[in-house]
């Protein structure tokens, strides 16, 4: 992934969130603009910073990559849903799904 991939993912994520840069740097214990410097290409995270930034998100760092998956937020709530669905129930999903897409 390109720096400015990563600068694109991470907005996105924050904007699927709903939350300010600057709310998110905060909450993550950083400096208020800290979030802003990244989506603007200034910095990098460390490693230890990106994987807050992933579990601030609900996420893993695969599906950080994972641009095919707009909103992998909310996929992993869907995802923790359904393990606790019988078979017949989640069949009936994988229906409505396949409709969905159409």
């Amino acid at each position: 992934m390109e720096r400015e991939d990563f600068c694109k993912r991470l907005t996105q994520l924050r904007m699927n969130k709903g939350v300010s840069a600057r709310d998110m740097s905060l909450s993550i214990g950083q400096s208020p603009n800290y979030i802003n410097g990244i989506e603007n290409g200034d910095n990098y995270p460390s490693m230890a910073t990106f994987f807050y930034i992933c579990d601030y998100f609900g996420i893993t760092p695969r599906d950080f990559f994972d641009m095919e998956a707009t909103n992998p937020t909310k996929v992993t709530e869907l995802t923790e849903i359904v393990k606790s669905l019988p078979n017949e129930q989640i069949d009936t999903l994988i229906t409505l799904a396949k409709g969905l897409k159409r």
